[in-house]
């Protein structure tokens, strides 16, 4: 993955905007649970009152709570309250709000901030629990009983009808002291979030005295916090929506870059490197592992970025909620991430072997549709049908191993999610008896330990696909990485003008790499421009293989070839082939027209320069007969032609270059003996100053040649004329006698 790193930088920018809508749907889904919580605690529990600061109090309560406060506070808290009556010039502001103004004067909280509110709700808290405590103690007996003794004095002996908070306000000022510290203590145990929440109910109880609707209240508040939560929701879906968009597109984009270049690096490679890599592997590298490549992408930038920032988010949030709970979530992810490392420890080594086996299978059905004709002409079909079975059942097989280990991951994963739902459940509830936990903060952890378990499920997803994509990666990473054998010079010369085609082979020698011995020994010869010079032997003598080197399909491991003097090594690949017209042994047409084939050698040439290189390769009549004439389709590989009309149309290709040297590589084998000598006596009337380099099998073909060169085992046996060559070689006049009589020859 790291060598094919460089093919992200592009997106980069792409890539950022996505991590900062990633950061922002994180947060997002991170404060759902929070309102969830809210909404519970608050709206449900606390009926819409969020703090145990209550907007507006009557006098009279206030009172009452300043005596459970030290001076200190009692400054503190009247300071932050404004006393409105009906004197007020504020009154008729807060009159409808408070309907008890009208006949009691009310305390109004001050416009406060954050910290200012928080210093004053445990002091309100506190107090007002204390004064909701005595009220319900002073309304039934039973509860003044179970309070017992308070700072002194039993609640359950005074007199009825005992102003108790007025006794309290006359009581000397370290007795009063006492039954602060009595109430302190008390409220110690509790915690300060279940005190608040104790003394909301004290809040609501002076709302509903001040004449408020607290039920629209609760409504408000319950509406608010859902409105909330459907906004951060519609904002975590606009942010899911956009980063798949952006790594969508960056993925794509990546994926599009890697497949030119391997495109482009395969279209540099010489036969050496075809050698190493086979056509089945190369297209399953350019299409296959490209796509393995661009799913790990996709999946890299939308949940792999995400799921880190889901989990640290997850775990600080479920810390801030309810410390204590912490060993729950902590279980739930060492159970996830053993299993994950179980799994793919046992995985990993079947998808380096996948890979393998997909080139298998391309190969093996690129092979049976190429060469269909041949199986059934040797009626193989059911032995090509197991070959083809067994490669699909291997890959079949590996994938279904694969897949059911996977397979497991998903229950498990459920299993470790749903048994933490239940254990934080189990252990919130006990907290939540004891009065240590409220619902909505154990409803909230539970969501937020969901979440953390989540997140690694995510990065299950990528190691999923990981392993396999990283052995697609590096596939692809050695296509691009591999070092072409033949390279152009770091300074190339020019061909001299003018370009006189000479070709001279100086004492060369090759050998194919990997390969023990050389295939061409010491090969020696000049090829001029306006003669023909021909290459004969038998199979394996290596007439190909020494006109491959040429065009520099192969370079030579010993010696030299020289073009116009010049070592072609010295040139550039392309200033180099743009002098030769090469045709092929297999004639190979591409897909589109007769016309568009033709132009594969000159794009700008005329209609009739095409016309005039069609006469000279004898396909002008085939051409004529057909309806559509140069716009005829032609499939792919040219198979809706006969051979020897795709061996002429290549010979029209090649000629459309008005090359300066030409190349026949067995060229002719195709075509008719009256169509042979018609062609080759247009070539020479028409190509009589280009050098004519021809591998032929017939005799007939190359009878004429101005220069015959004999090859046997690698080496030339004979080198002359046909009339010389019958009198000095002997593998000459054994092929020779073995293709003609002697009258025919003699002709």
């Amino acid at each position: 993955m790291i060598r094919l790193a460089r093919y992200l930088k592009p997106f980069t920018l792409l890539i950022a905007l996505a991590v900062v809508l990633l950061f922002t749907q994180a947060m997002a889904d991170l404060s759902l649970p929070d309102y969830l919580s809210r909404i519970v605690n608050n709206g449900i529990q606390q009926g819409g009152i969020e703090t145990a600061v209550p907007q507006a109090i009557r006098e009279s309560e206030m009172n009452k709570a300043t005596l459970f406060m030290n001076d200190a506070d009692k400054a503190t808290v009247l300071d932050h309250y404004t006393l409105v009556n009906s004197d007020s010039p504020e009154y008729d502001k807060y009159a409808t709000d408070y309907p008890v103004l009208a006949t009691e004067p009310v305390y109004v909280l001050n416009t406060l901030t954050d910290a200012e509110r928080d210093t004053l709700k445990p002091v309100m808290a506190k107090s007002l629990l204390a004064v909701s405590t005595i009220e319900q103690a002073i309304a039934d007996p039973e509860k003044a009983a179970a309070m017992g003794s308070q700072g002194g004095f039993d609640l359950s002996t005074l007199p009825e009808g005992t102003d108790v908070f007025a006794m309290l306000g006359a009581l000397p000022a370290p007795l009063r002291s006492t039954i602060l510290s009595t109430v302190d203590e008390r409220f110690s145990a509790m915690g300060d979030t279940m005190i608040n929440q104790a003394a909301i109910a004290a809040v609501k109880t002076e709302y509903a005295a001040l004449g408020m609707n607290t039920e629209a209240l609760q409504t408000n508040y319950i509406v608010g916090t859902g409105a909330i939560m459907l906004l951060i929701s519609l904002l975590s879906g606009a942010c899911t929506i956009v980063v798949g968009f952006l790594s969508a597109k960056a993925a794509a984009g990546m994926a599009r870059n890697l497949r030119r270049d391997v495109f482009n690096k395969v279209t540099s490679f010489s036969n050496n490197e075809f050698d190493k890599f086979s056509v089945s592997s190369l297209i399953t590298r350019s299409t296959n592992d490209v796509t393995q490549l661009q799913m790990l992408i996709v999946i890299l930038i939308r949940m792999v970025i995400y799921a880190p920032i889901l989990a640290v988010g997850g775990i600080i949030k479920a810390m801030s909620t309810d410390a204590s709970m912490w060993w729950t979530i902590a279980l739930a992810v060492v159970a996830l991430l053993s299993f994950i490392v179980v799994t793919f420890s046992v995985a990993l080594p079947k998808f380096k072997i996948i890979q393998k086996l997909t080139d298998r299978l391309n190969l093996v059905t690129r092979e049976n549709l190429s060469g269909m004709m041949v199986i059934r002409a040797f009626n193989t079909q059911g032995f090509e049908t197991r070959r083809f079975d067994k490669a699909n059942r291997d890959l079949t097989d590996t994938n279904l191993y694969v897949n059911r280990v996977m397979a497991l991951m998903m229950p498990f994963m459920m299993l470790i999610m749903n048994g933490l739902t239940v254990l934080i459940i189990w252990v919130g509830a006990h907290q939540v008896a004891e009065s240590q936990m409220q619902i909505g903060n154990m409803i909230a952890f539970m969501q937020y330990g969901i979440q953390v378990v989540m997140a690694f499920l995510f990065l299950s997803f990528m190691f999923i696909i990981l392993p396999r994509a990283s052995v697609s990666a590096d596939r692809i990473a050695d296509v691009l990485e591999l070092d072409p054998v033949i390279k152009d010079p770091k300074n190339p010369k020019r061909f001299a003008a003018p370009f006189d085609g000479t070709v001279e082979f100086r004492n060369v020698a090759f050998r194919y790499p990997g390969a023990e011995e050389d295939v061409l020994h010491d090969i020696n010869f000049t090829a001029l421009p306006g003669q023909t010079t021909a290459f004969i032997g038998s199979t394996g003598s290596g007439k190909s293989t020494l006109i491959n080197l040429i065009p520099r399909f192969y370079d030579v491991t010993g010696g030299s070839i020289t073009i116009n003097g010049m070592d072609i090594r010295e040139a550039t690949q392309h200033d180099l082939r743009e002098n030769i017209g090469y045709i092929p042994q297999k004639g190979n047409l591409f897909s589109g027209t007769i016309e568009s084939n033709l132009r594969y050698a000159d794009e700008n040439a005329s209609e009739s320069d095409l016309m005039e290189a069609a006469t000279i390769a004898q396909a002008s009549n085939f051409i004529a007969e057909k309806p559509e004439k140069l716009a005829t389709p032609v499939s792919q590989g040219g198979t809706n032609v006969s051979g020897g009309q795709r061996q002429r149309l290549s010979i029209a290709r090649a000629l459309v270059k008005h090359a300066p040297i030409y190349i026949f590589d067995d060229s002719f084998s195709a075509l008719d003996y009256k169509t042979d000598v018609a062609l080759r006596k247009a070539l020479k009337e028409s190509t009589g100053d280009s050098t004519m380099l021809i591998v032929a099998q017939r005799i007939s073909t190359i009878k004429n040649a101005d220069q015959i060169i004999v090859l046997d085992e690698g080496r030339i046996v004979g080198k002359g004329t046909h009339d010389e060559l019958m009198e000095t070689c002997e593998t000459y006049r054994e092929i020779a006698l073995s293709q003609l009589s002697l009258e025919e020859l003699a002709s």
